[in-house]
């Protein structure tokens, strides 16, 4: 019983270790972007020596890449959760307007991503577990949109994919372009361009009031 406990409180020591050093390179990556950060600044702000994260990752792309994909998976669950809660074509406009609201509250992270997909792009390997990942994402908002269009009643106006696709790409977009400019693209209209470019054109009452 004894060696049962101990081993259970190992490898709780080792899952807590694991979440600081994740929350600790999720700090440093924000702060100092991906290729500024480096595993000794990430250790040092998880308070471990590099041994130690070096024991639960092999390398920073696979710390990101587990970061990346758990913001995914959170991405997913408040889609989900969005589509739960509405159903017909206009509320594709509602949906997309969560997602642009989404890049817009995380400015950082968004450009973070966008840094570390221009480096996986240099190196097929790494390039191929990102895009791996990213496939997920898109899978996701994919089955989403599906899932309101189903509801709806209605036949998508693309493959749904190619609209999911659509979306991440105007993410990426408006991140590069709000660097340019902060006050560029703004958010309704950006929803209500989006929105139509899917087949989901918006009512009277959404359209922006002329001054």
């Amino acid at each position: 019983m004894i060696l049962v406990m101990t081993r259970l409180r190992r490898s709780e020591q080792v899952e807590r270790n694991r979440e600081l050093v994740l929350a600790g390179a999720r700090r440093v990556f924000l702060d100092k972007g991906y290729a500024g950060a480096s595993l000794e600044a990430i250790a040092e702000e998880a308070g471990f020596s590099k041994g130690v994260v070096y024991s639960q990752f092999t390398s920073k792309a696979d710390l990101f890449l587990v970061l990346l994909e758990r913001r995914i998976a959170e991405r997913a669950e408040e889609n989900e959760r969005v589509a739960a809660e509405l159903a017909g074509i206009d509320e594709v406009t509602m949906l997309v307007g969560t997602a642009t609201a989404a890049v817009a509250a995380e400015p950082e992270w968004s450009l973070l991503v966008v840094e570390f997909r221009a480096h996986a792009a240099r190196d097929p390997e790494l390039n191929a577990r990102y895009a791996a990942v990213h496939a997920r994402a898109v899978d996701g908002v994919a089955a989403t949109l599906g899932r309101l269009h189903r509801a709806s009643g209605l036949e998508p106006a693309f493959p749904l994919r190619t609209m999911a696709e659509l979306v991440m790409a105007f993410g990426a977009g408006i991140v590069l372009e709000r660097v340019a400019d902060p006050t560029s693209l703004p958010a309704h209209e950006v929803t209500l361009m989006l929105a139509n470019a899917l087949g989901a054109a918006p009512t009277p009452a959404t359209r922006p009031a002329r001054g």
